[in-house]
C-alpha cells in the first residue's frame, strides 16, 4: 500500500523512499514474498506526511531525490534523533557518496541494479539493528521506572551498598539502625527486581548512581 502506515507484521516494515515507481513496486514485491511489511514513498515530503508506527522497522533511501536528497535527509534524521536503521540505494554511487553516508550511520550502500539477495541481507541486518536497539531502550526505560518506585530513603541506601558498603556502615552514615538499613536495601531489592546483589550493583551503574567507595 503506496505511502501508507500500517500495523506490522513481528518480521518487521520496511519504508521505501524512491521516485522510481517500478523499482518500489518491484521491492515492495520481493519484500512481501519473505513476510515483510512495506510502505512506499516517492518523496521524502510524502514520508514526512505519514505517522510511522513504533514497530521494529528500516529505511530503504535513494540517493538522488528530486527536492530533499538522500543524504541531506538521513542528515536531517540524525540531527532530529530519529533512529531508524538507513540503507541507501543509488545508480550514480561513488566513493565519496558511500563514505559519507556511512560515516553518518547508513547501514549498507547498495548500487542500482543489486541482487535480490543482497538487498535481503542488508534488509534484515537493518531490522536486526533496529530490534536490538529498541529491546535496549525498553530495558533502559524499566530501569528507570523501578528507581522512580523507590522511596528517597532507599536510593541513598541503595547508593551506599553499590559503593561496597556494609550494612552496618550505612547504618553508621545515616544514624539509623541496621534493621533499618536492611528493611530499606530488601525493599530497594524487591522493587528494582534484582536477583542478586551483584544485579543491584550493575543496576546503580546503568543509572549512573555514584558508586565510588565511601569512606
Amino acid at each position: 500500500m503506496s505511502g501508507a502506515a500500517m500495523a506490522a507484521a513481528p518480521e518487521g516494515l520496511v519504508h521505501i523512499v524512491d521516485d522510481d515507481a517500478l523499482l518500489r513496486g518491484a521491492i515492495s514485491s520481493l519484500l512481501r514474498s519473505v513476510g515483510l511489511q512495506v510502505a512506499d514513498y516517492a518523496s521524502v515530503a510524502q514520508f514526512l506526511a505519514q505517522p510511522r508506527p513504533e514497530v521494529v522497522s528500516c529505511l530503504l533511501l535513494d540517493v538522488r531525490l528530486q527536492g530533499l536528497s538522500g543524504l541531506d535527509f538521513q542528515a536531517e534524521l540524525n540531527r532530529d534523533g530519529v533512529h531508524l536503521p538507513v540503507i541507501f540505494m543509488t545508480g550514480h554511487g561513488d566513493i565519496p557518496m558511500s563514505v559519507r553516508a556511512m560515516k553518518a550511520g547508513a547501514l549498507d550502500f547498495l548500487a542500482k541494479p543489486f541482487r535480490d539477495q543482497d538487498l535481503l541481507d542488508a534488509v534484515n541486518l537493518a531490522l536486526a539493528t533496529d530490534r536490538e536497539r529498541r529491546a535496549r531502550e525498553q530495558a533502559a526505560q524499566g530501569l528507570h521506572d523501578c528507581y522512580a518506585s523507590l522511596t528517597p530513603r532507599e536510593r541513598e541506601i541503595m547508593a551506599l551498598a553499590a559503593s561496597g558498603l556494609m550494612n552496618k556502615q550505612i547504618a553508621g552514615d545515616l544514624g539509623t539502625s541496621e534493621i533499618t538499613v536492611k528493611i530499606h536495601r530488601g525493599n530497594a531489592m524487591r522493587k528494582m527486581q534484582a536477583r542478586t546483589f551483584a544485579d543491584l550493583v550493575r543496576m546503580a551503574e546503568a543509572l549512573g548512581i555514584d558508586t565510588a567507595r565511601r569512606k
